[in-house]
């Protein structure tokens, strides 16, 4: 008898709603219908949007750098020539400081940010946990120019007078990885600029990370410390694996940040083209040249070239996102073949 009443029970809701002039169950009223229509199709306008406007600097970056895309070819991405007086023009420079600055800051601030948001999220005794995590949102707040000054006026000057010299005296006389670390101490440079970066990019990657951690579920972890794992285990065989699509957005979101981060490197990175083994010698990076050089640029080809490196800031930015997706994919099948 059931039976018979779940089977015929939709036919005999709708026999009733149709009698008394109503929509059937499971379907939305026409005032319904409509706003469910019009709101698809504006979320839909501003997916589309987003690519729109990604289409329209990419066709802009390609149209203003254009001259010097025909003047130079691909040897513009070689050359470390940088002379507005000849007109000779090259991107080498300024794109092995954007890596080495990026690089720099990222290997400084995973561990550091890490270490962050596992103590305010494993070990953080809770009177701690709410004023250490306002000031790490804090320090996100504060404008990449004010670490500029901080860093040219503060850290460059005890950078050069204590740390600097003791690199020079034991890292700058191992063989191999010795030149990194040599030349006098200047206290600008890749290395500040990196390390100066790498503060400026610790406060993303921790509040990602502090938040995805908070999303793994507590029976896991507290089955896994059932099990006799310590907080280390935890965190390495449960947590990170729960939560690796997030922490690796995190990490994402601050390699792009130090990439493009423009007024805080142009104060310590010491705007020189050339390049040098060393990490303490000056050097430039894409978004100090363009902050430096855009607005005295005279002559087409100039400006068409300060253009260019806008455009190969781009296709890095995106070549980086890329390869994370696909890391991000390859993590997935791997996931898959083990269960």
């Amino acid at each position: 008898m059931s039976s018979i009443l779940a089977t015929n029970l939709p036919s005999v809701l709708q026999e009733e709603s149709s009698a008394k002039g109503e929509p059937p169950p499971g379907r939305p009223a026409g005032g319904s219908a409509l706003v469910d229509a019009l709101f698809r199709h504006v979320t839909r306008l501003a997916a589309l949007l987003v690519f729109s406007v990604l289409a329209a600097i990419l066709f802009s970056l390609l149209v203003g750098s254009g001259q010097s895309i025909t003047r130079f070819g691909l040897a513009f991405l070689f050359n470390p020539e940088w002379d507005p007086v000849k007109e000779e023009f090259g991107a080498l420079v300024p794109i092995v400081g954007t890596l080495a600055t990026a690089a720099i800051a990222m290997i400084i601030a995973v561990p550091v940010s890490f270490g962050i948001a596992l103590f305010l999220t494993e070990l953080s005794p809770p009177w701690l946990k709410r004023p250490l995590g306002t000031a790490i949102e804090l320090l996100a707040a504060i404008p990449s120019i004010i670490y500029g000054m901080w860093g040219l006026f503060v850290f460059a000057p005890l950078f050069m007078e204590h740390v600097q010299p003791l690199f020079v005296a034991t890292l700058g006389k191992l063989p191999l990885i010795g030149v990194l670390f040599a030349g006098p101490p200047i206290g600008i440079g890749i290395f500040t600029a990196g390390l100066i970066l790498s503060i400026m990019v610790i406060p993303f990657i921790a509040s990602v990370m502090r938040d995805v951690f908070d999303l793994v579920p507590p029976m896991l972890k507290e089955s896994a410390y059932a099990l006799g794992g310590t907080t280390w285990e935890v965190m390495w065989k449960v947590v990170l694996p729960y939560t690796k699509v997030g922490v690796i957005g995190g990490i994402m979101l601050g390699l792009g940040r130090a990439l493009g981060e423009t007024m805080a490197v142009t104060f310590v990175i010491g705007n020189a083209h050339r390049l040098s083994g060393s990490l303490f010698a000056p050097g430039n990076s894409i978004a100090s040249a363009l902050a430096n050089e855009f607005t005295e640029a005279v002559g087409e080809l100039y400006s068409s070239a300060l253009i260019e490196l806008g455009l190969v800031l781009f296709l890095i930015t995106s070549i980086v996102l890329a390869l994370s997706k696909i890391m991000l994919m390859q993590l997935a099948k791997q996931e898959g073949t083990r269960s």
